[in-house]
């Protein structure tokens, strides 16, 4: 299994899933956005998975930046704006093999470990 973290090292919500990583013995890659900024590609795929809306960081400077026309833009313009402003991302998000599976870190205990696959299927 490969995870992705996507994010800042600045970001206290970063540091806790990567501590929560640690503590449950789970090796990691984290892919610091402001230096390495994910592909369009990645953005759009994300987007896909999950919609603009939950990968929107509202809380930040950027996101308030933003004029009120924001409200009307498109998933596609919200991958554009995502693009070129990765401070707009919701962090961290979170990859399993590849696969977006996590944005925000505020899962109870079991989604994390359902989501990441460390809970057995039941039959």
């Amino acid at each position: 299994m490969t995870i992705q973290v996507y994010g800042i090292p600045t970001c206290s919500t970063c540091k806790k899933a990567l501590q929560w990583l640690n503590a449950n013995n789970l090796t990691y890659e984290f892919i610091n956005t402001q230096q390495h900024p994910p592909s369009l590609q990645q953005i759009s795929e994300w987007v896909a998975s999950f919609g603009s809306k939950p990968i929107r960081n509202t809380s930040g400077g950027s996101y308030r930046a933003l004029g009120e026309e924001k409200k009307t833009w498109s998933e596609e313009k919200w991958v554009l704006a995502f693009a070129e402003d990765t401070m707009l991302l919701k962090r961290p998000l979170i990859l399993k093999d590849g696969a977006p599976i996590l944005v925000g870190f505020r899962a109870t205990e079991e989604c994390l470990r359902e989501r990441l696959g460390l809970i057995p299927q039941k039959v």
